[in-house]
């Protein structure tokens, strides 16, 4: 798993893995749940995508699978996210890298 920022639709995306099935998904939706205290606050679940919002310290973000290109957050807003709303989204992605680091290491080590 490496973070990538990109900037493709106008506003800040992050993508947390690319490469990942829905177990994986399942796992950062618990760790947003269970150490950030994230409240999911609108799930939508298609054939092939699922698109939960939450609030994050006043910022509304989704978490975004889809069985093509993993697992994302990116504002709410998309374009019209403030920059606030975009930096939130890298500080909850840069947590999540570490985090997500940390677990696969004990798996490793275990």
């Amino acid at each position: 798993m490496s973070l990538t920022l990109r900037t493709d639709f106008g506003c800040t995306e992050a993508v947390i893995d690319d490469d990942c099935g829905l177990k994986r998904f399942y796992e950062v939706a618990d760790i947003l749940s269970d150490d950030l205290d994230i409240k999911f606050l609108h799930k939508l679940d298609d054939f092939d995508s699922l698109v939960w919002d939450f609030a994050y310290k006043g910022h509304t973000l989704t978490l975004h699978y889809n069985i093509y290109t993993g697992i994302s957050i990116y504002p709410n807003k998309f374009r019209e996210a403030p920059r606030r709303d975009n930096d939130a989204v890298i500080e909850v992605a840069r947590f999540l890298e570490t985090k997500l680091m940390i677990n696969t290491a004990r798996k490793y080590l275990s």
